[in-house]
C-alpha cells in the first residue's frame, strides 16, 4: 500500500533506489525530491539535467512532473512530455524496454507541437529525436538526453 499524507495524497515516504524503485521502509535509499518541490522552469531544467547526467532519471522525472503540474495550460503538455521522457529513461535503466518504448514514443508525440517555438531554451527537436532513437534502439549509445540546447 502506498504511503499517504494527512489529506490522503500519495507521498514518497519509502526509501527508493537510484532508479526510483521502492525499498523496504528500514532500508537506506537515495534521497528523492521533496513532494512540495517548486522550481521555476529554468531552474527545474538545470536540476533535471543535472539528475539525468548523474543517471538519476526517476528523480529528474519528479522535478519535471512538479513543473508540469504547476505550468500554465499552454505549456502543460510540454512539461508532461519531458517528464515522460525521464520516466522512459527510468524504464530503460530498469530493463523494461517495452515500457520505455511506449513512454518515449508517447512523449515524443506530445512534444512535437512545441518544436516550432520552444520555450525556456528547451531543445524540443533534439529531445524528440533522442526519445525516438532511444525507443527504437535502446541498446545503442548512452541512455541520456540533453534538455536545453
Amino acid at each position: 500500500m502506498r504511503d499517504r499524507d494527512e489529506a490522503g495524497r500519495p507521498r514518497n515516504a519509502r526509501p527508493r533506489d537510484a532508479f526510483g524503485r521502492p525499498l523496504p521502509h528500514d532500508a537506506t535509499g537515495i534521497p528523492t525530491m521533496p513532494d512540495d518541490i517548486d522550481l521555476p522552469p529554468t531552474e527545474a531544467l538545470v536540476e533535471a539535467q543535472r539528475l539525468l547526467d548523474a543517471d538519476r532519471p526517476f528523480h529528474a522525472h519528479e522535478v519535471l512532473e512538479a513543473v508540469w503540474k504547476a505550468a500554465p495550460e499552454p505549456e502543460r503538455e510540454l512539461w508532461r512530455g519531458l517528464a515522460q521522457v525521464a520516466v522512459g529513461i527510468t524504464h530503460l535503466r530498469r530493463g523494461n524496454t517495452r515500457g520505455a518504448d511506449a513512454l518515449l514514443s508517447r512523449a515524443a508525440e506530445r512534444l512535437v507541437p512545441y518544436e516550432v517555438d520552444p520555450p525556456h531554451g528547451i531543445d524540443v527537436q533534439g529531445v524528440v529525436q533522442r526519445a525516438r532513437h532511444l525507443a527504437g534502439h535502446p541498446q545503442e549509445g548512452p541512455i541520456t538526453v540533453q534538455l536545453v540546447s
